[in-house]
């Protein structure tokens, strides 16, 4: 693979991860009538914040995967990563293992893990939210068994870390759960186009992450697909820590 097809994939999905993970963590019964996108959005963003005081630590395994196809070839790299999140410290990474392609690890996988601490410490400007993106209802279905509003979301700057399409919001808990979106603007000439999907999941009553897929078309040929899969989470709730500590 050239160095200039390599560094194409690379920003694609880097660049993909990091919007979408600046949103992920920042997102959380029957679809309630009458309410308007702003009240949709103002009652997801009040979700986000409770969930951001409540979530105080969790650690996770992560299992991340890239695959490259084109010109009758097939590259791939896989890697398990181990997460520790703390509300006062942020997040650190292990790698517990890595196999496949030595570029696409350390070009690709590695990168995204990096890509998703420098997002983290600028959510404000990547966030869901009215300062950043204009929301218009577009109907409600059901996710997962749960009923969620559908929002269409247009990005109000041309920026690489926002994304243009849709998003779902479980109806109870105000909680991105779903998202099919691209990239506001390419991160390369390289890249044709970007389809990224998200997907989150309830457990210890925080909505977190499950999986990000991110399926980028290269201008000269080929498409790269990223897989983040999130595992299961050993998640500490605020309370736990607060009667731990008398």
């Amino acid at each position: 693979m050239s160095f200039q097809l390599g560094r194409g994939i690379l920003l694609a999905v880097v660049f993909a991860f990091a919007a979408v993970l600046a949103r992920a963590e920042n997102a959380g019964a029957g679809v309630p009538a009458n309410l308007s996108a702003d009240r949709i959005v103002l009652e997801m963003q009040q979700h986000n914040q409770a969930q951001t005081d409540e979530l105080k630590q969790y650690k996770a395994l992560r299992h991340y995967q890239v695959e490259y196809h084109g010109f009758a070839a097939k590259v791939a790299a896989k890697m398990d990563v181990e997460i520790t999140y703390d509300a006062a410290l942020g997040k650190s990474f292990r790698i517990v293992s890595q196999s496949g392609s030595g570029m696409l690890c350390d070009k690709v996988l590695k990168r995204a893990v990096e890509s998703e601490k420098e997002a983290s410490q600028d959510k404000r400007s990547t966030a869901m939210t009215e300062a950043n993106y204009r929301f218009h209802l577009a109907g409600s279905e059901n996710v997962a068994g749960r009923p969620a509003y559908i929002l269409d979301v247009e990005p109000l700057t041309e920026s690489k870390f926002l994304a243009r399409g849709k998003i779902w919001v479980d109806a109870a808990d105000f909680a991105v759960v779903k998202m099919e979106t691209e990239p506001a603007k390419s991160p390369s000439f390289w890249i044709t186009r970007t389809l990224i999907h998200y997907t989150s999941s309830k457990t210890g009553g925080f909505w977190l992450p499950e999986q990000v897929r991110s399926e980028t078309k290269v201008r000269v040929g080929g498409t790269a697909v990223l897989t983040i899969n999130y595992g299961s989470y050993d998640v500490v709730p605020a309370p736990v820590l607060r009667a731990a500590s008398y």
